[in-house]
């Protein structure tokens, strides 16, 4: 018997051989897991400067309802400006760095080709990006 786990990474394996669906799902994963990081990295920096929602908020002139969105939401869809604006008031700066050989190998290449050689580890490579890292106490 197949358990349903098993069923999910094959049918999402199977589903990764068509290029079309391969590229939307890569760049939806890193958008989400691009996301996450730098909204829990804002949230991380807010708590350690110990701000409430609300005083940074006020900071950048923004209702308060925009950074409890920002900050507590399950799906957030912020804009650049937005977390720009709201990393500085924090003293953070949003950048862009490279990924590592070993990335670019298992995710830009795929998503520049429409394929790769194993659609099973690419998915599983994807879901651990997705997956919110464990925080270090101070």
């Amino acid at each position: 018997m197949v358990s349903k786990q098993s069923a999910f990474w094959d049918d999402l394996a199977r589903d990764l051989q068509d290029p079309q669906f391969l590229r939307e799902y890569v760049v939806e994963s890193m958008r989400i897991a691009t996301i996450d990081q730098v909204v829990n990295a804002i949230d991380d920096a807010r708590a350690a400067a110990g701000l409430s929602k609300a005083e940074l908020a006020r900071a950048i002139q923004k209702e308060p309802a925009t950074i409890r969105r920002l900050l507590s939401s399950d799906n957030p869809n912020p804009t650049l400006g937005t977390l720009a604006e709201v990393a500085a008031a924090l003293g953070l700066r949003i950048t862009v760095e490279p990924i590592s050989k070993a990335e670019r190998d298992q995710i830009t290449e795929p998503l520049l080709q429409g394929r790769t050689a194993d659609p099973r580890k690419l998915a599983h490579h994807l879901d651990q990006l997705r997956k919110p890292k464990a925080k270090v106490p101070a």
